[in-house]
């Protein structure tokens, strides 16, 4: 019987030949962000499975409990009923990356990978059967709970890998595949739209096809991308490539995994992560319907009506620009993710998160209140469209300062211990706008005036966030291992049995185009999907 160590997903199978194109492993990342993305894109899903019995309409039962909606086979689900699988999403990915990240530093992206797409995959599977048999709790099981678990270690399976293949440009390379976990949605939803079309009928919507449908595509997009990972050689560094003098922030050596938590850099990177996301990810889910509160009839040219003097067919109108709203803020949530994470290798992640906190606050404490008491749309959603590149921003580029501050050791483990802020602030951000606004409705506040006090609270938010990251200091001593660290825990060199992709220049540059193309193509479609989608704000402009 062969020894994990010789096993098909054992690290040192995993190990690069030393001329290895590291081009490749970025491509690898992305088949798996882009897959577990598709959580943001879960909604497509509530409205249709809202009227999963009723199929044309809804069966809607009186006074039903969510503990009886859990079992039901008569009712047709509540969409407040169906969110709570978002919610599970976001709570156990953050539980997950820190409970299992350590254990992928130990056995390496390859099998983290593989072990991600059964989850992510095989949750959606149990998801679907859960819709089939419409049993909610199975829905929450599989795709919330199993399913997050596998968000989780997917998140975080290229994270220390790409750092150790990109030690030069360390913001560029996770923000590559960040950007996927953003970009996730917008290949999944329209795909998932156009399959539940397909599927659907007068006996059914189509949503369990569908979530099979893509459980088989994630599946095999996302042990194509664990199986592509490899590790680099020890002492392996880029081609005329120099590390930093010693008097950079890691100091060339690494905290241990059992340390950092105990350092205060830790909990002030997780407090600038934490208020940097609950300032957004509030606001960010109500886009659609605050523009439409606040724009109103201006938003379909007959600024003399207030939102709720709408008739249907205004309402379809308005919420075709606030889809347009949501597009614009999609792409640059995906742009931000790239762009201020490359911006942080030329400028230092600490300077990139005290540009990104300070421009925050102050969009959100003087342009967006402005903007929204004056009624100008372009350039309140221009402001939004900014606000949520820096909170793409501000999740692509925290894994780079953390190798930064803790060095690239454990710079997996300890980025997926970092997670748990996400988990807070999927809790607190909303709580905080859905608060905030549901009194204010309930006080009779005209719906103009409703966000601009939201506004000023999420500005305080970021200006918390800044104060904590100004205080961000290279780890003492006494927390550091004073030796250089290995690029791979393991002492091998790269496994003579590993295959090599590429042997020569010029298959090593097809394979990388091929790789890239691989992503790019359904990325670029998603992309284009969504800019269509954004253009319904020019007509409202």
């Amino acid at each position: 019987m062969r020894s994990e160590r010789d096993g098909l997903l054992a690290r040192n199978r995993t190990i690069a030949p030393v001329d290895y194109q590291r081009w490749l492993i970025p491509p690898c990342a992305l088949a798996i962000h882009l897959c577990i993305g598709m959580a943001y894109g879960f909604s497509v899903f509530w409205l249709p499975l809202s009227r999963a019995i009723g199929v044309s309409s809804p069966i809607v039962c009186q006074k039903l409990t969510l503990l009886q909606a859990m079992t039901t086979v008569t009712c047709d689900w509540r969409v407040s009923d169906l969110t709570w699988t978002y919610s599970l999403f976001f709570v156990v990915l953050g539980m997950s990356a820190a409970i299992w990240g350590g254990w992928l530093e130990r056995v390496g992206p390859r099998k983290a990978g593989v072990v991600a797409a059964c989850c992510w995959a095989g949750g959606m599977a149990i998801g679907a059967i859960g819709v089939s048999i419409h049993q909610l709790w199975l829905l929450w099981l599989g795709a919330g709970l199993i399913g997050g678990i596998g968000l989780g270690i997917g998140y975080i399976s290229p994270v220390s890998t790409l750092i150790k293949w990109f030690p030069d440009k360390r913001g560029m390379a996770t923000g590559m595949a960040i950007m996927g976990f953003g970009g996730g949605a917008l290949v999944g939803s329209p795909l998932a739209d156009a399959l539940m079309k397909h599927f659907a009928s007068a006996a059914g919507v189509g949503v369990w096809q569908t979530m099979l449908v893509l459980a088989v595509l994630y599946l095999i997009a996302m042990l194509a991308g664990a199986f592509g990972y490899r590790v680099p050689p020890t002492d392996w560094t880029p081609r005329g490539w120099t590390a930093p003098p010693r008097a950079v922030m890691s100091t060339g050596t690494y905290v241990d995994l059992k340390d950092a938590h105990r350092t205060p850099q830790f909990w002030l990177i997780w407090t600038v992560l934490l208020l940097n996301v609950s300032a957004s990810i509030g606001i960010i889910g109500i886009a659609s319907p605050m523009v439409q509160e606040i724009f109103a009839g201006r938003l379909i040219s007959q600024p003399e009506l207030s939102f709720l003097q709408f008739d249907d067919a205004q309402k379809a109108a308005a919420a075709a620009v606030g889809a347009g709203f949501v597009g614009l803020i999609s792409l640059f949530n995906i742009g931000g993710r790239f762009f201020w994470a490359a911006m942080s290798d030329r400028i230092g992640r600490k300077a990139t998160y005290a540009i990104m906190l300070a421009l925050g606050a102050a969009l959100y404490g003087t342009v967006a209140p402005w903007s929204a008491e004056n009624a100008i749309l372009p350039i309140f959603a221009l402001t939004f469209a900014f606000i949520a590149s820096m909170y793409g921003g501000g999740f692509a580029t925290v894994p780079a300062y953390l190798a930064d501050t803790f060095g690239t050791r454990f710079v997996g483990a300890i980025h997926g211990r970092l997670l748990t802020a996400w988990s807070v602030a999927g809790v607190l951000g909303p709580l905080i706008v859905s608060t905030m606004r549901d009194t204010r409705i309930a006080a009779g506040t005209p719906c103009a005036l409703i966000y601009p006090p939201i506004f000023l609270v999420l500005a305080g938010l970021l200006v918390v966030g800044f104060v904590a990251n100004v205080f961000v200091r290279p780890v003492a001593s006494r927390f550091r291992t004073d030796t250089a660290e290995p690029v791979s825990s393991d002492p091998t060199h790269a496994d003579a049995t590993a295959p090599a992709l590429a042997v020569t220049p010029g298959r090593r540059r097809m394979a990388v185009l091929l790789a890239w193309a691989a992503v790019g193509l359904p990325l670029l479609w998603g992309l284009w999907t969504t800019a269509t989608k954004a253009s319904a704000l020019l007509t409202a402009w």
